[in-house]
């Protein structure tokens, strides 16, 4: 089988296949075909491909001959999606944006005989945990956040005792303790910083401690907040109300606010105002890893960075990118690994009673089949019992953490617990 990365579009500096994890699936019998200069933005040169056996083509090449594509960012996820690059029956696997996608797109690829398969949509299931994606990015973009924050305040984040005085410790503040949130933590902890944080989550409460951090309670009926996987659930905008009121005793207290709350397929929900901004401390610095959703802070502007009555806000919409060179090597970890479960005898193999299998393909054999919105048997479903209008109940589920649990995982899909958890480069339920 031949597999094809191109270069990806716009400022993405990820790559979808690193040479080390290319070598191994030639060594598996694959032909690997590679645009050239796609792994510069990763600080992978065009000679590394070529010394671990790929063949390093141009763009054109790549989708003309292979048969899986592999992608960072396509589709709903990219800023101006290509369907006509596509050939006949090739396979797409990246992420793809199912919930931002158009509809014309995907009926496009339909008509062209795609299979695209979107790993945003991985389900949380421990066999699939070293295919999570979605995980391995969040763990990063926690671990980035907390270094750009870091970098932009105007104090140490340690405290030390000198003789010329005590330096009192940072506090950072992180809300959610998903992924990203129970990285970021981890992160500020090792750096020396004072940290607190809060999930709507009370379960999350031990994940977060055994972190050294404090965890934040409000006074607030939680009561049915999580669901039987772990995530939060949306809620009403009554109880968002209180928990605003009941943040501007906390929020204002914090050097560094780190915020990940996200629903998937909605605007992210907006928990700190911009009066909690402006009684921060001037200097005071915000990163809020919800900025491609809309952020969670009112003055969050995706895709900058701006200060707002002394406060420094970043809104990265691809937080990521910025670390290319780890986040191409998990990434690559996590496609080489849903092409394995994808493949028998080395060639793909559309077993639909595999639930990844049906929980990622958007688009086969001619047919759209959105599985995040329509019925398990890819029918249109408009509305199920819970009354969710994309007829799935956990997928508008809110995580006051990066769209993720707690539950983490080594490379080689072990458990991890307390701060190896968090410290783990692959990790499930971002």
């Amino acid at each position: 089988m031949i597999v094809g990365v191109p270069n990806e579009a716009g400022d993405e500096d990820r790559v979808a296949l690193v040479p080390s994890v290319a070598a191994e699936l030639i060594e598996d019998g694959h032909d690997v075909y590679v645009e050239r200069g796609a792994g510069e933005g990763a600080g992978r040169a065009d000679g590394e491909y070529e010394s671990a056996g790929c063949t390093v083509v141009d763009r054109e090449t790549v989708f003309e001959t292979a048969e899986v594509v592999l992608q960072v960012q396509a589709l709903g996820a990219a800023e101006d999606p290509d369907v006509e690059q596509y050939r006949e029956g090739q396979i797409v696997v990246g992420m793809l944006g199912p919930y931002e996608v158009e509809d014309d797109t995907l009926e496009a690829l339909a008509d062209r005989g795609v299979s695209a398969f979107a790993l945003e949509l991985i389900p949380r299931i421990s066999r699939a945990q070293s295919m999570d994606a979605l995980s391995s990015q969040a763990s990063l973009s926690g671990y980035k956040a907390c270094l750009v924050a870091a970098e932009e305040l105007p104090k140490m984040f340690p405290m030390e005792m000198t003789a010329a005085g005590t330096i009192r410790p940072a506090d950072v503040f992180v809300i959610g303790a998903g992924v990203a949130g129970l990285k970021a933590i981890a992160t500020a902890e090792r750096l020396g910083a004072s940290v607190e944080a809060y999930d709507i989550r009370l379960e999350a409460k031990q994940d977060v401690e055994s972190l050294g951090a404090d965890f934040v309670e409000l006074d607030l009926e939680t009561e049915g907040s999580g669901d039987e996987e772990g995530y939060a659930r949306e809620m009403d905008e009554e109880f968002y109300a209180a928990q605003r009121e009941q943040m501007r005793e906390v929020v204002p207290e914090s050097d560094v606010l780190i915020t990940t709350a996200a629903i998937p397929g909605a605007p992210a929900p907006e928990i700190v105002s911009t009066e909690m901004i402006e009684a921060m401390d001037d200097g005071s610095v915000v990163v809020d890893l919800s900025a491609p959703t809309g952020g969670n802070c009112e003055p969050t502007v995706p895709g900058e960075t701006i200060e707002h009555d002394g406060v420094t806000i970043y809104g990265p919409t691809n937080m990521p990118s910025q670390i290319s060179h780890t986040a191409s090597e998990q990434y690559a970890n996590n496609v080489a690994n849903f092409l394995e479960n994808l493949l028998e005898d080395g060639e793909p193999a559309f077993d639909f009673e595999d639930e990844i299998i049906e929980s990622t393909l958007l688009v086969h054999d001619g047919a759209v089949r959105n599985p995040h919105r329509n019925g398990a048997d890819g029918d249109d479903d408009d509305t199920d019992e819970s009354g969710d209008a994309d007829g799935s109940e956990d997928d508008e589920n809110a995580t006051t953490g990066d769209e993720a649990s707690g539950e983490t995982v080594n490379g080689d899909g072990t458990e991890k617990t307390g701060d190896d958890a968090a410290d783990a480069e692959g990790v499930s339920g971002a």
